[in-house]
């Protein structure tokens, strides 16, 4: 119950978002204007058969151009073991973050992007071996995003690859999802959409693989969004004090 509480009240503390709804658990190739700023938060509490976790980032992200990004994450992180073990709370893993928009189609309502990505994972948090939160060790991410949307809906692709050299929780990721809106096109902007994400994770080292799904609704009006969803396991060939048992998702976006 307190994750539940500490989530809401930090969702309402980031109370604006931009307009342009992306995905919530996956990333989309369009970008805002060049020389604008987003702040935003995407809180996700984790249950699994070893353990529970509150994840707590402040994003900052900065487009120098129309087709270009860098951003800085500083995540917060609270965690309860299930077999009695100490719990805690501390900094998680920063997380800095680079895209470049190297296509774009546009025609009569529609438009093709991709970008390449980057994120860079540094070893400020504790070794807690949590798939992408907290592991205390460095990971380069290295992908490719694309996406394609219509006044109709939208469709997301990532593809890529987690190094980490002095880990074993090297993943080979690919990323699905479907934008469908459910009010039609008006200004001052409104939106109302749905969101349907698959997620497919091979840890090539460790020989795990996980495909989750998650169902998610977002707002989004004038330069604010709010994000929710829920995402669960399809297939999971891991050990079972590993597997997960669900996530929720929760976040905002303010862009100035």
């Amino acid at each position: 119950m307190k994750y539940i509480i500490t989530g809401i009240m930090l969702v309402c503390a980031f109370a604006k978002a931009y307009s342009q709804g992306p995905p919530i658990t996956a990333d989309k190739p369009i970008m805002l204007g060049g020389n604008s700023f987003t702040t935003k938060t995407l809180i996700e509490y984790r249950d699994t058969e070893r353990l529970s976790a509150l994840y707590v980032p402040l994003m900052l992200h900065y487009l120098p151009t129309s087709n270009s990004l860098v951003a800085v994450h500083l995540p917060y992180i609270d965690y309860d073991f299930k077999d009695g073990a100490a719990g805690g709370n501390a900094l998680a893993d920063i997380k800095v973050l680079g895209k470049y928009q190297f296509f774009r189609k546009d025609a009569t309502g529609k438009t093709f992007r991709m970008v390449a990505k980057t994120l860079q994972t540094l070893p400020t948090g504790e070794e807690l071996d949590i798939m992408e939160l907290s592991t205390g060790k460095y990971a380069g991410y290295y992908g490719l995003v694309s996406g394609y949307e219509t006044l109709k809906y939208g469709i997301s692709t990532e593809v890529g690859y987690n190094w980490m050299p002095d880990g074993t929780l090297d993943e080979f990721r690919a990323k699905l999802g479907f934008g469908l809106p459910l009010l039609k096109p008006q200004y001052p902007n409104k939106q109302l959409n749905l969101y349907f994400e698959y997620t497919n994770a091979l840890l090539v080292e460790r020989d795990w693989y996980q495909l989750l799904y998650a169902q998610g609704i977002q707002y989004a009006g004038k330069n604010m969004t709010f994000d929710l969803a829920v995402q669960l396991p399809l297939i999971q060939n891991m050990p079972n004090d590993r597997e997960l048992n669900y996530s929720i998702f929760a976040g905002a976006r303010y862009t100035f």
